[in-house]
């Protein structure tokens, strides 16, 4: 069993508590180690990954807190293979179930597929861009 390193706690820091409630179940079931690479971010940084090719929107749900980003840790070190991020959704679609919380996996996406990824579903977490930090 894996656990949320201090690091990880702190990118959670501003995210919705119903996607840190997630999170943390996932750690505990996943059969991959992951850290959070990030959480709320900022309208300036949005835009920089946007210039960069990083995103393709200014409506990203990480502006509001409704999104997190993990990353498959392996032996101590960020790895980006894409079996590790499936068995990554794996466990925060079984915790997102668990606790009936509707998540979005980025890996899912028909276009501009994202694994590293995770969001609360619109439908349930609106959230105005106004809110945006």
């Amino acid at each position: 069993m894996y656990r949320l390193g201090q690091r990880s706690r702190q990118r959670l820091s501003g995210v919705h508590p119903d996607l840190v409630r997630v999170v943390e179940r996932a750690i505990a079931i996943t059969q991959v180690d992951f850290t959070v690479l990030e959480g709320v971010r900022s309208v300036k940084r949005q835009s920089a990954l946007l210039t960069q090719g990083a995103t393709t929107t200014m409506r990203s749900r990480h502006l509001t807190g409704h999104a997190v980003d993990l990353g498959a840790w392996i032996e101590g070190e960020l790895r980006w293979d894409w079996p590790l991020y499936y068995k990554i959704a794996k466990a925060m679609k079984q915790a997102a179930n668990e606790l009936s919380i509707p998540m979005t996996w980025g890996g899912d996406w028909k276009k501009f597929k994202d694994g590293p990824h995770f969001q609360l579903a619109w439908g349930r977490y609106p959230a105005k861009q106004e809110e945006a930090v």
